[in-house]
């Protein structure tokens, strides 16, 4: 039986991403706290900060919380801002760029495969 979760994102630690400047990542859920299915990541993007373009064979959802940005996705640029939402299909190369005075926050889900043993 999966048992509920429930926690304050600013309190899960945050890490640095490897290979994007300015960019660190909360994982909210994942396998490691009971998530069965689908882990949650909670990014933030500083000013001037991205993550260059790369590709996975499964696929993301994003939210965009605050904050504004460009999402690349197989070449073709997408402004985004609070309210925004995403698919990236699998294997399409994507990247993410912050814009603007303010750090760009979003939620990534992703199928538990890609959490890397989170």
């Amino acid at each position: 039986m999966v048992e509920p979760v429930v926690g304050a994102a600013e309190e899960v630690p945050e890490e640095d991403v490897p290979g994007a400047p300015g960019t660190k990542i909360r994982w909210l859920l994942s396998p490691g706290v009971g998530a069965p299915n689908f882990s949650m990541r909670l990014f933030s993007i500083a000013p001037g900060g991205r993550i260059p373009e790369h590709s996975h064979d499964w696929e993301h959802e994003i939210y965009v919380l605050s904050g504004r940005g460009v999402i690349t996705i197989s070449g073709r640029r997408h402004e985004v801002g609070p309210g925004t939402y995403v698919l990236i299909p699998p294997n399409l190369p994507h990247g993410y760029e912050q814009v603007g005075p303010e750090e760009l926050r979003f939620l990534c889900l992703i199928p538990n495969r890609g959490a890397g043993g989170r």
